[in-house]
């Protein structure tokens, strides 16, 4: 039975990956899981210089999810390559760093530091602010991806895999903007702007009033985006949003993706990556399929 998948470019023992900022640089995680079973780790957002994050509270549960407005707060690219990157790898599993930034000059110097580094990829991140174009996320048109892209893949040479907003009309454009622009994947969804009011204060939650939304909530909506976007483009796409079992890896597949990402999921359960892999695992013999590549996409419309 075969769970090697190749994403990007980026050959992975298993299709599950655990998602940007919600695994930290894994440390987090160590006792409770063997990282070494994990088909990659995607790290926490990681920009050019420190960033503080957003004033407390960040983070809200809601229903089905959670909000969060963390800000991308992290220690920076030089402090990841000197502590969190040399212990990383010591573990047997794909490192991608989800690089994120205020303009295309920073994402610029970013991805050329990245491209010196042990890595195995990078996820860029194109729901950050443009601080130049009104605090807009760069990833809500095709011109906007397609510009910040193609000025990263000219300095990197390592697998690119570009991360999409949801919070678009039609998210098919963006991605062919990522594609056209020479990205090697795109992974979706990022989490869906939401908000959460407090009805006795009558304000909102979290301090920077709204935040994204992630977890079982947007499943479907991802689900179906992924679905969009792997039948219009012919790179790879990382499918995330909602993931919590092996059935939800299942789901993400058939609809398209060759690989996915779990988030929200590891806060509830810090085992959920490992189980959903022998989730994935049962499913596979259940059926008697000797090869998961055989499923990726082969959902059957009605």
């Amino acid at each position: 039975m075969n769970t090697e998948v190749n994403l990007a470019g980026i050959k992975m023992k298993n299709p599950v990956t655990v998602a940007s900022g919600t695994f930290g640089y894994g440390r987090e995680f160590d006792e409770f899981i063997d990282l070494n079973k994990l088909g990659g780790i995607i790290t926490k957002g990681t920009s050019l210089k420190p960033r503080p994050g957003n004033k407390p509270p960040r983070v809200c549960e809601t229903t089905a999810g959670m909000l969060n407005s963390i800000g991308l707060q992290n220690p920076g690219v030089e402090y990841f390559m000197e502590k969190d990157l040399p212990w990383l790898r010591q573990f047997d599993t794909k490192v991608i760093v989800n690089a994120c930034g205020s303009s295309i000059e920073e994402y610029v110097e970013l991805a050329k530091v990245l491209n010196t580094l042990d890595i195995d990829g990078v996820e860029l991140n194109l729901s950050c602010p443009n601080v130049k174009a009104g605090c807009m996320a760069f990833g809500t048109s095709y011109e906007g991806v397609k510009e910040v892209t193609s000025k990263v893949r000219k300095v990197l040479d390592k697998p690119l895999i570009v991360k999409l907003t949801p919070n678009v009309t039609d998210i098919v454009e963006p991605a062919r903007g990522a594609e056209d622009a020479g990205a090697d994947g795109v992974s979706l969804i990022n989490t869906l702007l939401g908000m959460s009011i407090d009805i006795e204060k009558r304000r909102p939650v979290l301090a920077n009033n709204m935040g994204g939304l992630s977890g079982p909530a947007v499943k479907p909506v991802a689900v179906r985006m992924v679905y969009q976007v792997a039948k219009a483009l012919k790179i790879p796409v990382l499918g995330l949003g909602g993931i919590v079992n092996g059935n939800d890896v299942i789901e993400f597949m058939l609809a398209g993706a060759t690989a996915v990402s779990i988030g929200t999921g590891n806060f509830i359960e810090p085992e959920v990556s490992i189980k959903a892999i022998e989730g994935v695992e049962e499913y596979l013999k259940r059926h008697n399929i000797e090869d998961i590549n055989s499923i990726i996409g082969q959902v059957q419309m009605n």
